[in-house]
């Protein structure tokens, strides 16, 4: 490229002046980099990025290649081993000791089919008559109940009557149940919540992926006498796909550390697979995980073979996905082969930039002197400006530092360093004084509020102390008289108090409840006077002597007593109070259920606590009710008082426990009351 020199005449740059005007727009290190660069930075790069595109397109073809005989070479072992067993089906329908067991009635069946099952390699065995009907399994005759399944029935008739047929065939759970009950503990696969899966609202996946044949068996003038029905489950059939995945992949198949994989589906569920959850050195496999929905909707849903990369649980593999079609055709599951990509990625990569670094050896090295001399002009200019974006990010801390240039950009530098250091020195200083106060102001109000709770609640325990004890010995005092007179004029009349006999009662039973009331208060008000002496007990036994006190309640319900006491440790509590509030909880439990149910209770150890588990099937607790469930005259029940849970927590918390209430959290009905008790120190 020519040079225009300074002393060349201003005349030549007339045309140029567009392009002058353009060019001074730029950033000076745009300007330097294009004046020196521009040849380089069109036609090399232009050619270097053909170079790679070609290079990888090539590189990609060649690994989904590879991947598309991987999949026909697991395609071809799955449908031969799809033929052996529908060749060991056929063996088993012909073969001389079936034949024989089939002829003698005394002839133990179940023993014969266990014997070739094992024999064969098979999952489960089973006979059918010559209309389709299942009548004996490898593990016993076919259940009644099982035979009241007319659906299924009609399926499995119309396939044993239409001959030998050997298929991939999904089974839903009632049809495994019956064909082969001994595997139902394999089929269950719960999903697991995988990225990019298809949304569904299930939860588990309950049919069974199966290789199933079904052979006729045929007497001696070639009648059909029966069917021989048998097959291998791939529902969590690890050997299986093991062995799919070494006959693939053996040891050494793939370079630059690859590992290759296998998978069989249910629909879009993995049941059989050697992926890993946590990479390839995980010990969980990924059963129950889901293939992306990209993946369902081109294989499931359109019938294509996928063919190319996927995110498979936790990385990305060349990947091969193959639908699985059972023997009318329908798509109920895929098979799937592929290897990490990641190794691939590198050497790909890894050949790509050597190239790239080949082709491009001439520019850089043209490039690097000119860069050299421009460094020392935008590069100071660079670095102030990415200090400033950095201040005006938050780091008040960030300074230009040492620049090579000592021309005014150096020295221009140097003063915007110490400009920016006055800065943060002054707002350190105000962010450290608004910390502080923050501070103060912070502890003396949970200071205030802590104070001024606990006076709250002292005040309203001494209010409510003084009230109760109040009111109870005013109300004593006419009770007292009502009580007596009571009593006078029943004996007063004598015989003739006997037609208001069932109102004096009446009268009786309320002045009665009028003495317990009383009597609560009082605990509550002046709860020293009513503590007994402290025992060591096991709330187990406690809970014993207070089933017998509410037996005569149980003995009128429909209500099942269930118990579990996983505890060892005592508690220090008087045991006639702890057995009041025990019998308080029961008779709530069994005021809950009046049409029956279930009254848990338990004991168990936590921690220094015994928790004692009161837990009922009844309706439950509204949200309403549990918010002020423990305050006094707060009930459900037409004849409660409303101070027995409120008595109850008092008594508790005496001996440094509680009691807490919730509904049951296991998605069954009804409620569960807590008390939590100090357990003794362990000898």
């Amino acid at each position: 490229m020519a040079r225009v020199t300074a002393g060349a005449t201003t005349g030549v740059t007339t045309g140029v002046t567009t392009g002058v005007k353009g060019f001074a727009g730029l950033s000076i290190r745009n300007k330097l980099l294009l004046m020196v660069l521009l040849p380089l930075l069109v036609v090399l790069p232009a050619l270097g990025v053909i170079l790679l595109l070609w290079s990888n397109e090539a590189m990609d073809r060649l690994l989904v290649t590879k991947v598309r005989s991987d999949l026909a070479v697991a395609q071809g072992y799955f449908e031969r081993v799809l033929a052996e067993v529908g060749a060991s089906t056929r063996g088993l329908a012909e073969s001389a000791a079936l034949q024989s067991a089939l002829a003698d009635p005394q002839a133990d069946l179940v023993a014969l089919l266990q014997r070739l099952r094992q024999r064969e390699r098979l999952d489960f065995i089973n006979l059918r008559g010559p209309d389709g009907l299942l009548r004996m399994t490898d593990n016993g005759p076919a259940a009644t109940v099982d035979r009241q399944s007319p659906a299924f029935l009609s399926s499995m008739r119309s396939l044993a009557k239409a001959g030998d047929h050997t298929s991939v065939e999904l089974l839903q759970p009632d049809q495994v149940a019956l064909l082969a009950p001994a595997l139902r503990s394999r089929v269950p696969v719960p999903l697991v919540n995988t990225l990019n899966a298809a949304p569904t609202q299930r939860t588990q996946e309950d049919r069974a992926l199966v290789l199933l044949s079904t052979q006729a068996v045929r007497d001696a003038q070639g009648r059909t006498i029966g069917h021989v029905q048998a097959g291998v489950l791939l529902n969590r059939n690890l050997g299986f796909i093991d062995h799919i995945n070494e006959i693939v992949y053996p040891e050494g198949a793939l370079p630059f550390g690859s590992l290759g994989t296998a998978t069989l589906f249910v629909d879009d569920v993995r049941v059989s697979t050697n992926v890993r959850l946590f990479g390839p050195a995980g010990e969980e496999r990924a059963i129950g995980t889901r293939v992306s929905q990209t993946v369902r909707d081109s294989v499931l849903g359109e019938g294509r073979t996928w063919l190319d990369q996927a995110f498979v649980v936790n990385d990305w593999y060349v990947s091969a996905y193959q639908p699985l079609a059972d023997g009318s055709g329908r798509r109920v599951g895929m098979l799937y082969v592929g290897f990490l990509q990641a190794p691939f990625t590198r050497v790909k990569v890894a050949g790509l930039a050597g190239i790239g670094l080949l082709f491009f050896g001439v520019m850089v090295t043209a490039a690097v002197v000119s860069l050299r001399w421009a460094r020392s002009i935008f590069r100071p200019l660079e670095q102030m400006e990415a200090t400033m974006q950095r201040v005006e990010a938050g780091a008040l801390d960030a300074r230009v530092g040492t620049v090579a240039s000592g021309d005014e950009i150096g020295r221009l530098a140097g003063h915007l360093d110490r400009l920016l250091g006055v800065i943060d020195g002054n707002t350190r200083e105000l962010r450290r004084w608004n910390a502080e106060l923050d501070a103060k102001v912070a502890e003396r109000t949970r200071a205030l509020a802590d104070a001024q709770a606990h006076l709250v609640r002292n005040e309203k325990l001494a209010a409510v102390g003084q009230l109760t004890a109040s009111v109870a010995h005013e109300i004593n005092n006419p009770i007292a008289v009502i009580q007596g007179n009571l009593d006078l004029l029943r004996e007063l009349l004598g015989p003739a108090a006997a037609p208001a006999a069932a109102e004096l009662k009446l009268v009786d039973e309320q002045i009665e409840r009028m003495r317990l009331i009383v009597t609560q208060l009082l605990q509550f008000a002046r709860p020293t006077e009513f503590a007994g002496y402290v025992d060591s007990l096991q709330p187990a036994a406690v809970i014993s002597d207070s089933l017998v006190l509410v037996g005569h309640l149980l003995a009128r319900t429909r209500i099942e007593v269930r118990r579990r006491d996983d505890s060892r440790r005592a508690v220090a509590i008087n045991r006639q109070e702890l057995q009041q509030v025990l019998i308080n909880l029961l008779v709530n439990a069994i005021h809950a259920m009046p049409e029956g149910g279930v009254l848990g209770l338990s004991v168990r150890d936590d921690g220094d606590e015994v928790l004692v588990d009161v837990a009922d099937t009844g309706p439950g607790l509204a949200p309403e009710l549990l918010a002020q469930l423990f305050q006094p005259f707060v009930t459900r029940k037409r004849d409660g008082t409303g101070l027995g849970l409120w008595i109850s927590r008092s008594l508790v918390e005496r001996y440094g426990g509680d009691i807490t209430a919730a509904n049951r959290g296991d998605g069954a009905r009804g409620a569960v009351f807590t008390v939590r008790l100090k357990a003794e120190a362990l000898a």
